[in-house]
């Protein structure tokens, strides 16, 4: 999943990043309204982390602006304004939810994933496809009751092929909602994770899952004939 975090505080934008990385998200940073609103409006976020009091532009501008042009993608105001006026002014201009600075990154991590379990894919906690199971709460995966490990990179994109089950999609797809945007230039590195995992996922196995669609990209499926 990919994670757009608007916030001007370099503290506070270094604590979520790690966080959400560590949690298998990948993240990109904005540190001014102006340049957040453009990265939500041209690429394709599965959640928006919005600071308030941002530079260029309010972040309840940039809401407003957002929800303008996407009334489905969640947002989460993470602010130190804290009056009753300013919550609702923001839900009005289309927050989901609205979380006050201090805050412990349990409960910040805790409210993503409930926001995220809103959107229109699958977000149900335990996604099952033929005999495997994904636990996204704990990350624990397995296949024939054998329990698979996977490091993060790899659970990000057996997720993100998961919760979309039955859809190609396409290598730009899975590398703008599994890795940064530092990854872009490595083009391959869908297909070389791709290949890690099936060794893990499908090797063992005699039904295979992970199949790949000639010049269009990938899909997991248990119903998929070649």
């Amino acid at each position: 999943m990919r994670i757009l975090l608007v916030e001007d505080e370099a503290k506070v934008s270094r604590v979520v990043t790690v966080g959400l990385k560590a949690e298998h998200y990948a993240v990109d940073c904005a540190r001014d309204g102006r340049e957040g609103l453009e990265l939500a409006v041209v690429n394709p976020y599965d959640l928006l982390i919005v600071d308030l009091m941002l530079p260029e532009l309010n972040g309840t501008e940039l809401i407003r602006r957002v929800r303008a042009k996407n009334p489905d993608v969640p947002i989460l105001v993470l602010t130190a304004r804290d009056a009753l006026a300013d919550k609702v002014t923001n839900f009005e201009s289309g927050a989901d939810d609205y979380m006050t600075k201090p805050f412990a990154f349990a409960e910040l991590l805790v409210r993503v994933k409930a926001l995220l379990r809103r959107g229109t894919v699958n977000r149900s906690n335990i996604v099952q496809i033929a005999d495997l199971t994904i636990d996204r709460v704990t990350h624990q995966v397995q296949r024939a009751g054998t329990t698979i490990k996977l490091t993060s990179k790899e659970y990000g994109l057996l997720e993100y092929l998961a919760t979309n089950a039955g859809r190609v999609l396409s290598r730009t797809m899975i590398m703008e909602h599994v890795w940064d945007e530092s990854f872009e230039s490595l083009t391959n590195i869908v297909d070389v994770y791709v290949r890690q995992l099936r060794v893990k996922i499908d090797e063992p196995f005699q039904q295979k899952l992970i199949h790949t669609i000639r010049g269009s990209g990938y899909t997991i499926s248990d119903t998929f004939r070649e």
